[in-house]
């Protein structure tokens, strides 16, 4: 089929329908516009094309695409400039904040609000990867529409006098938080066996709740030499890649986290129900990448952690490592109540580390600076410390996505449904898992 001038009244879908059925690759973005296409799936595919572009200048941008591989080879043969693409992300989101919504499915209009605010964070990503630098809170504000509340030291001092209480001793607290740690990790050998349980109990406790696609799945790799904790790599056709770090302690409550966080009902689930509701079912292309520094972050991270709760209410995720972890771990659990009582205290501390994010990339302290506040306010030790250094200069202001994103999830799923139902719970989340919600929405 020869390529002929399309009218402004055929659609995007229609031209990715006709270009899939001919075997020819789908039009470009600039093609799209070339035909006169301003509508939302216009636009839509112009702004995969802009991820994809950044993307080729920014290694860690694209978190995942499964699209078509013509539009990723497009992007690697003609990649634009990162400041040719912040002008056309601003152009595109003018253009989705003019364009017309039909229909009176309210999807339609949240996917517009989307489109605007995920063009503007490309912009802002772009103007980086060029040279523009931000504040901390600016930056966050630009790229996941939130900003951390400030925090002091004097926030932090009443849970470490709480934490001095449990973990009694000489020596400075956070080596003694660190050593009474150390008795929950899980051996090297028992490792496998305690993850695949605690996947297996995550899955189990999802199932009911949320419809996965039939043929969903991932895999768990052990990894080394990585800046985070663990990583789900989204493939498409609802499959995951889970990666592991082996370099962090794997204490027993890690199992239940990383088997939540990264699968059942965390960023495989978030994934796999954005491909089937939004790609597969109603053909919205830009739900086939994810880029990485953008608010659908802040979502996907904050409803991996909040999932926890989700998957285990109260306290049965104690109850459950205790009665089944322990003992797959070959772990002594007559101290477990410590240890939990623990846990719940180092969560408090979690905003330790937007502060120390604040501050250090605004240049207020020094990296030996913030590596001792890291020390001194969330008792990370030395190496942790480091570890989080080394994730803040890559990933910078991306830290505030698991506490600011946990606790927003937190208040819009509880708001739906006061009074604890757990059908009214999982329907706000599975609301928010399965359509184009921002952080502006949780609020």
């Amino acid at each position: 089929m020869s390529h002929v001038r399309m009218t402004a009244a055929v659609t995007a879908a229609a031209l990715y329908l006709l270009a899939a059925c001919s075997g020819e690759a789908p039009p470009s973005p600039k093609e799209a516009d070339d035909a006169g296409i301003t509508n939302l799936d216009g636009i839509a595919r112009s702004y995969v094309g802009l991820v994809l572009q950044l993307g080729e200048h920014d290694d860690a941008f694209v978190d995942a695409f499964y699209g078509p591989e013509a539009w990723r080879a497009e992007a690697k043969a003609d990649p634009g400039t990162p400041s040719s693409i912040a002008a056309s992300a601003r152009s595109l989101a003018a253009a989705a904040g003019n364009a017309p919504v039909s229909g009176d499915d309210p999807m339609n209009e949240l996917r517009r609000r989307y489109l605007v605010t995920q063009l503007g964070a490309v912009a802002a990503r772009a103007d980086m990867v060029a040279g523009a630098t931000y504040s901390f809170d600016e930056e966050t504000r630009l790229l996941y529409d939130a900003v951390s509340p400030p925090r002091d030291a004097a926030d932090f001092e009443a849970v470490l006098e709480k934490i001095d209480a449990i973990v009694p001793g000489d020596g400075p607290l956070p080596d003694r938080v660190d050593q009474f740690r150390k008795r929950f990790e899980i051996p090297d050998s028992r490792l496998s066996a305690v993850f695949d349980a605690a996947i297996e109990e995550c899955r189990k406790r999802t199932e009911p709740w949320l419809s996965l696609p039939a043929n969903e799945s991932f895999r768990v790799e052990y990894v080394e030499d990585k800046p985070w904790g663990g990583y789900n790599w989204f493939q498409g056709d609802a499959h995951s890649l889970i990666q592991v770090n082996t370099d962090l302690p794997l204490r027993i409550n890690r199992a239940v986290d990383l088997g939540c966080h990264e699968g059942y009902p965390g960023h495989h689930a978030y994934n796999a129900l954005l491909e089937k509701n939004l790609v597969t079912d109603r053909g919205w292309p830009e739900f086939s990448v994810y880029a990485l520094f953008s608010p659908q972050s802040l979502i996907a991270e904050g409803s991996a952690n909040y999932g926890i709760k989700m998957a285990f209410p109260g306290d049965e995720r104690t109850e459950y490592e205790r009665a089944v972890l322990f003992p797959l771990a070959g772990l002594d659990e007559s101290t477990a109540g410590d240890f939990y009582a623990l846990e719940e205290l180092l969560a408090e501390l979690s905003y330790v580390s937007n502060e120390v994010a604040r501050r250090f990339l605004d240049g207020d302290i020094d990296r030996a600076q913030a590596k001792e506040w890291l020390i001194d306010f969330q008792l990370r030790t030395p190496e942790s410390a480091e570890k989080d250094l080394e994730f803040m200069a890559a990933y910078r202001g991306y830290v505030i996505n698991y506490n600011v994103g946990h606790d927003m999830v937190e208040a819009y799923v509880e708001r739906a449904a006061p009074d604890g139902d757990p059908a009214a719970r999982w329907a706000a989340f599975t609301r928010l898992l399965s359509s184009p919600l921002l952080p502006a929405d949780l609020q």
